[in-house]
This record gives structure tokens, sequence and C-alpha cells, in this order.
């Protein structure tokens, strides 16, 4: 586990250049990894290359170190992340008569890539981002995952092609800050985060998911091209009994290949479903007790660690909470929202920053429940995206803006509960009778109306989820594998994916998630949806498939995610700093906002009059991302 950073300079460079401005890379992202570092320069009349790496030492701590040469040094590698399949890959190979010099995973993509070229990357079991340099063919390749657990950014200049595993590393050798990108700007306000392949940068992109970049030295073009095929396959004809089974062993052998480590590790544990069967699958392969993380909040309606607490005395674990509160916080928070390099307002991030910071103190790789939801079918909007057309189909929808008026009128909140109150009023606008209800489900943060409203109009854009619309080829989802495919090239990669990646590198702690196993997720999406979603049962066939081993009824028990308040602090501590970037001459500066309606959003939240949490909290993180970076 590591960070990558790489430059390909258009024109002859010499080599010390080249190392300073791969060394200047790669000290940006020390945290990803304070173990090791290594540069690599290839120099020619025509270009120069060089790829440079930090390294988290996880397995192979002696030989895996990187930059990796082939025999001949004609190709060589760096690479973040971990491949889970890569001793199985290895026996394949040695029984060709292959050689290998270290145990490393780096050691085994290299060889594997000397065998097959890019097919190599579809034979990978794991998290990735790697790049290599073939001087045979004059090529550089650079790779994703298949969900996208590592980052990958690029750009493409007159004079250079820069890619890194986190902004900052491009952005700090660009000789001035890029432009905003309006579409990034409008897809970070309605989501809460920039989805790939766009960044809040003009001209900085993402690579996406499951995709590698084909660079051509030769004449410094580049193509994108898929790794892993999508085409959906056949429905499965697996009785729910025997898919059930299969769900279980397909469970423990990913929990099992994800625990491959030459250091400690452990589980964290929210008590929810996914953590739960992750730890319970850790346990039971674990020759030793486990340790299990979980954080706990001091408000009470955003605190569920007595669900961990009966997860942990069951597997018998080493167990450790931790309980945080405002000013845990408050030391902190700058180094979080900005380590994202651009808005990020999934306020999740905040305890997932603390747990990771905890952790580490004990383990050096944690396993977590990330993309059991995605996998299994487990987000209460993929029930109301069903319930949707059922509803619209039957009321009328004069009928339901009446509801709708009641229902926000009598169930105004005013303060960051997220009660009874506030998912009523959530179900009841998520409801939409035209084609974009699903579209508007996975919008946490301003709807349409407010961005028209908030942003002056040369920063407004329309139809900001037409890319994905084409990408995906649902433009009006309907199913539940609809739901879920746009969800793992949006929401998972852009959000999820992100936020664990971000928090948990900036504490060098390795994160590794079971449930993001493509094989897991090609077999559900062949089952029957009543598999997964029953009734009202989400994830059924998960919870039907570990079910003996919980309490009963245990994982039925609802749980409200990984929220924090927010809402409340920034009408307390960070209620100052709020103010600081709603003022008049700030926003006139900026030239983005409407003054006077961002004014009113803010005044009525910190005044008590209405709970604008999301938005305010969207605000809030993109004036101390905008502040801080343009030096406003």
């Amino acid at each position: 586990m590591c960070g990558i950073n790489g430059v390909i300079f258009k024109a002859e460079q010499d080599a010390s250049t080249v190392t300073q401005v791969l060394t200047k890379m790669n000290d940006l992202i020390i945290h990803r990894g304070p173990d090791d570092d290594g540069v690599y320069n290839a120099t020619h009349q025509q270009y120069a290359v060089g790829m440079g790496m930090r390294r988290l030492s996880i397995i192979d701590l002696s030989t895996g170190d990187q930059p990796m040469y082939s025999q001949d040094k004609s190709i060589s590698i760096v690479f973040n992340g971990e491949i889970y399949n890569f001793q199985v890959l290895k026996r394949q190979l040695e029984d060709q008569g292959v050689q290998f010099s270290t145990t490393s995973d780096t050691e085994v993509i290299l060889k594997l890539y000397e065998a097959h070229g890019t097919d190599a990357f579809a034979m990978l079991d794991g998290m990735f981002g790697l790049s290599i340099h073939d001087k045979n063919i004059n090529k550089v390749y650079i790779a994703r995952d298949f969900f996208g657990e590592k980052p990958l950014y690029y750009t493409n200049t007159n004079s250079n092609f820069f890619w890194a595993s986190e902004l900052k590393s491009i952005t700090n050798c660009l000789t001035s800050k890029p432009n905003i990108c309006k579409e990034g700007l409008n897809l970070y306000f309605r989501l809460t985060y920039i989805p790939a392949p766009y960044t809040i940068y003009e001209g900085v992109s993402k690579l996406e998911a499951n995709n590698y970049i084909a660079y051509d030295l030769n004449n410094f073009e580049f193509t994108i091209h898929q790794i892993h095929d999508t085409t959906p396959k056949p429905k499965s004809k697996l009785s729910f009994e025997a898919a059930k089974k299969e769900v279980n062993e397909r469970v423990f052998k990913s929990v099992e290949s994800r625990s491959i480590s030459d250091v400690p590790l452990g589980t964290f544990l929210s008590g929810g479903v996914d953590s739960s069967v992750v730890s319970h699958c850790l346990s039971q392969i674990s020759d030793s007790k486990i340790d299990t993380f979980s954080i706990g909040f001091e408000k009470a309606s955003f605190d569920e660690t007595d669900k961990s607490r009966v997860v942990a005395k069951l597997i018998n674990s080493n167990h450790h909470e931790f309980i945080i509160n405002e000013s845990d916080l408050s030391e902190n928070i700058d180094e979080i929202l900005l380590n994202f390099d651009e808005p990020f307002a999934d306020s999740s991030s905040l305890p997932t920053y603390l747990v990771s910071n905890k952790t580490k103190a004990y383990v050096k790789v944690a396993l977590t429940g990330d993309g059991g939801d995605e996998v299994f079918g487990g987000y209460n909007k993929y029930y109301i995206g069903k319930l949707n057309k059922r509803y619209t189909s039957v009321v009328p929808k004069f009928v339901h803006d009446g509801v709708k008026s009641i229902t926000s009128a009598t169930l105004k909140q005013k303060d960051d509960s997220r009660g009874f109150k506030y998912r009523i009023n959530k179900l009841v606008n998520a409801i939409d009778y035209e084609d974009n209800h699903y579209w508007d489900i996975i919008s946490l943060g301003l709807t349409t109306d407010d961005i028209n409203t908030l942003l002056v109009d040369d920063y407004q854009k329309q139809q900001i989820f037409s890319y994905y619309k084409s990408k995906t080829g649902i433009a009006n989802p309907r199913s539940l594998n609809d739901f879920r495919t746009i969800d793992r090239h949006v929401s998972l990669e852009g959000d999820m994916l992100v936020k664990v990646d971000r928090t948990s590198m900036l504490n060098s702690l390795e994160c590794r998630a079971p449930f993001l196993n493509r094989g897991l997720f090609d077999f559900t999406m062949t089952l029957p949806e009543d598999y997964l979603l029953k009734k009202w049962s989400k994830k059924h066939i998960l919870k039907e498939a570990f079910k003996d081993v919980f309490p009963e009824g245990f994982l039925e028990k609802s749980k409200q995610g990984f929220g924090v308040p927010v809402g409340d602090w920034l009408r307390s501590g960070l209620k100052k700093e709020l103010l600081g970037y709603a003022e008049t001459s700030l926003l006139k500066r900026q030239g983005i906002f409407n003054v006077d309606n961002i004014t009113k959003l803010v005044q009525n939240h910190v005044n008590g009059k209405a709970d604008n949490t999301f938005k305010v909290w969207s605000f809030f993180c993109f004036q101390k991302w905008y502040v801080t970076t343009y030096n406003h």
C-alpha cells in the first residue's frame, strides 16, 4: 500500500530535473507511505519518463521495494494497492517456468504483464493504481482497479503529462492553479462529492475505475480502455438456498483473501450488518483473538456503540471503543477536509478519520464493511427507487404535492436530529413524477432549483448527469441492478471509496473491503431481485446466510449510518468560521454565489429558523477548500 506519481516530459530532459519533480510529488504524499520511497527516470532524445512512489509496507517487508524492474530493465512498475490473488497467479506463472526473486505482489504484476501484456490487468483481484513503462514498445500504461478503491488523477498539458494518487501532487507541479471546472462544481453541490472523470479543476481528470490509459511516447497521444467486460450476465437459476450457501462461501473466501498480511490487522466494527459479518468471518479464520474498533458520539441520537459491543462480545474480540465530541475534531478538521484536495462534504469522513487515527496505534491494516450495501442491495434509496414507480402510478401528482406541502410545514425541523421528521420529509421529497427520481435520490446536497438559486448564471450547468446516463446506458433507472450500477459508477467511486482512502491513508492505515470483490458483485448481479430486497428486508440473502451466527433479530435492527451532527456544530464551534465564509465581500470577490440567497440560507440555519444542514455543510466545505486553494 502506498501512493504513486508519474510524469512524462514531451521533450528531452535531464535525469536530475525528472528526479526533482518526482521527489516533490512524493514528498506531498508521505502520509500514504511513510516507510519508504523510490524514484525511476528514463531519458530519451524526444522525451523523459519518471515514476515515483511512497510505500506503506504490508507484504514482503524486506524485498518489496519499488520501483521494480524486469530482469533486462526494459520494463518498470510502480504500484499502489494490494492484489489478493497474487499467490495463485504466482503459482500459475511458476508452473510456466517464470522465476521470482521477491515474495511481493508487485513482482507478480510485473511478471504477469511480461507474459500477457495489458490483459494482465483483468487477472488481478484487488485494489490498485499502477503505472508501467515499457521501453520495448515506448508506451506507459496507467491502470485503476474495478471499483476504484485506489485513486488516480491525471492531466495533459502542452509540455507534460502528470498522473498521481492524490490531486495535490499534480496541482503543486503546475505553473498556476487551474480554473474551477463548472461540471465538477455542479456535481459537487448536487452530490456533495465529485465522481470520475471530473475533478473541481478544469483540465484535471480522475481515471475512471476499471480503466487503463495507454500513453504512446512516439506521438504523445493516449487512449483509455476498459479492463473488465461489464456486459450484464444472464440471470442465475440457483434456488434461494443454493444461492445463500454460495454467498456464505464467497464472503468467507473474500475475507480470507483480504486478511493476508505480514503486519497486524483488525476490523472496523460499527455493529451494522456488513461490519458484523466481516468481523465474524475474520474471527473464524484467525488463529487468535482479533482486534475490533468502533467509534461513538456523545450525542445519543448519533451513537450506536451498543450494537458493536454485542458483536464484539459474541466473537470474543479485543474490542476498542472511542467516544468523540466536537472538540475531538476541532484540531483536525482542516487537515481532514483539505486532504481531499477538492471540495468533499460527506461528513462521515470526520469519524472515519478519527477511528483510523485511533486504530493505527494497534494495527496497520483494517478490514471494513464498505461495499456491502452496493453489493447486496442495502440502501433505503433502493426501496425508494422501487416504491417510486408504484406510488406515482397510483397517487396523482396533485395529491402528492398536497401531501408534500403539509409534511414540510408540519414536520419542519430546526435542529440536526435526523429522526422521524427528517426521514418522513426525506421520503416524501424523494418521490418524483419525471424520469429523474433515482438521480434525485442520490443527490444529497442541493436540488437543481437550489443550485439555480444559489449559484450565479455563469457557474450553472444543466443536465449534469448526462455523462453518467450515457456511460451506464441507464437514463431511466428502474431495477435494483440499475440502481446498483449507477452507484458503482457514481457514489461508490466518488464518495465512499474516496472517504475511506483519504482518511485512512492520512493516518498511514490500510483499509480493505472484502465485499468489494468483483466475483461477488457479478454473482449478486445475476440473482433475482427478491433474493436481495425482499419486502422490507434489505440485504436479505446476506442476512439469511449469516443469521444463525447472531442473536435472533439482530441483523434486522435499523442502523442510521456513520453520521455526525455537523448541523449543530455549524451553530456552535464552527459558527464563526461559517459566517466568515458568508461575508459579502468574499462572496462578491468569488463571483460564484448569489450573495443575498447564500446569506439567507446560512443565517436561517445559524439562527435556528430552519435546518439547512446538508446545504450549509456543502457550502462550508467548498469555502474552506476555495479560500485555502486560491488564498482568499
